[in-house]
């Protein structure tokens, strides 16, 4: 398969909704009220580094710390990712910055590109800020409090009533975990709209003085980026349901050491392993959760972490590549911006929504620190 090497911005322009069905194609009976993602906004920071770039800086750093760095800088040349956008101009990077510097590049960067998401959401909706009726916003890469959605309420001119739920700690999981929630927000309070912002600056926990394998495989990965889905009443995809999985034992296979440099990055190698062993009977067990079967699953929105990840889900799915090719897509022109990803994965399945036959399931699938596992079911 060819990879698209680039991400076009998404045409999507709401369309009249399918007709309501009193059975679904898997046989489940619709007896409760289902909100609908109504539309999907991104934001990326203003610089481009290209791979290449990224490849020679970091050869540079780490020359001095492996005897073998040729063999492990070939991680910049096999992971299929092109461009990623980062907060600030290459040369910021470096040099060390403490954990303060960091945090408020977060703040400045994080509320902008959040700003910029959430407008092109609405935009895409067709709705005035007044219509939102909560805002969960979710983050792992920087802190801050008040939380930033209360800079956002301000920022977009939401009601100053409007309910707030901030996230913080579910890594990758995050952006999948976050659209379950807002269906639950907007289930439970039929009627309501919900704005849910995924918001990283995956960059800026770059830390120089880590020579660990972990810090050099992140920094040919990482990268910045901000979403914002819409949940509601109107056209869109259908949320059905959600299942969420913490996986025993499993802590230290992705997470943050907090030092003086601020998120020191940990995760394993064999992340892609564990994607192969458990990601099948997991989404088999969350899809009979919420009365479907595994078979009805025909569309997978799934986190883009990197290129061996995409192929363990592939494989132990039974998929071919092209069932993932948008995660390929944003993986090539993004890189992994944590929770945002796949966000962005939902972004461009949103531009072919409008063309699918109603009545389809699909799932929003990721993975994250816990070691944990997060759907959100939808149906077309």
């Amino acid at each position: 398969m060819t990879v698209p090497t680039s991400v076009p911005q998404p045409v999507y322009q709401p369309q009249s909704p399918h007709p309501m069905q009193s059975v679904a194609s898997s046989g489940v009976t619709q007896s409760r009220y289902e909100p609908r993602i109504l539309s999907v906004g991104t934001a990326v920071p203003q610089y481009v580094i290209a791979q290449e770039e990224a490849r020679a800086m970091t050869r540079a750093l780490f020359a001095g710390g492996f005897r073998d760095i040729d063999r492990l800088i070939s991680v910049f040349d096999n992971g299929q990712v092109m461009t990623r956008h980062i907060a600030a101009p290459v040369s910021w990077f470096e040099t060390e910055h403490s954990w303060a510097e960091k945090n408020a590049l977060y703040v400045t960067a994080a509320l902008e590109l959040s700003e910029a998401a959430a407008r092109c959401a609405l935009h895409r909706a067709h709705l005035e800020p007044e219509a939102i009726d909560a805002i969960i916003f979710v983050s792992t890469t920087g802190l801050a409090t008040p939380s930033l959605d209360s800079q956002l309420i301000k920022r977009l001119n939401l009601s100053r009533h409007t309910a707030r739920l901030p996230v913080w700690g579910l890594g990758c999981a995050g952006g999948a975990s976050g659209l379950a929630r807002a269906a639950e927000f907007a289930r439970s309070n039929p009627g309501s709209r919900v704005l849910l912002v995924s918001a990283e600056l995956c960059s800026l926990t770059f830390q120089r003085g880590d020579l660990s394998k972990s810090n050099l495989v992140a920094a040919s990965l990482f990268a910045d980026g901000a979403a914002a889905v819409i949940v509601g009443p109107g056209a869109g995809p259908a949320l059905v349901g959600s299942y969420s999985t913490l996986l025993d034992d499993t802590e230290d296979v992705m997470g943050w050491d907090v030092n003086d440099a601020g998120l020191q990055v940990r995760f394993s190698k064999d992340v892609p392993a564990l994607v192969g062993e458990v990601m099948r009977d997991n989404m088999t067990e969350a899809a009979e959760a919420n009365g479907l079967s595994f078979e009805a699953i025909r569309h997978f929105v799934t986190h883009p972490g990197g290129l061996k990840v995409l192929r363990a889900y592939a494989e132990t799915l039974g998929l071919n590549e092209d069932a993932l090719a948008d995660s390929y897509a944003v993986l090539a022109a993004c890189g992994n911006m944590s929770s945002a990803s796949v966000l962005f994965v939902l972004e461009r399945f949103m531009r072919r929504w409008p063309m699918l036959p109603a009545g389809e399931y699909g799932a929003v699938s990721a993975m994250g620190p816990g070691f944990s596992v997060e759907h959100a079911f939808f149906r077309t």
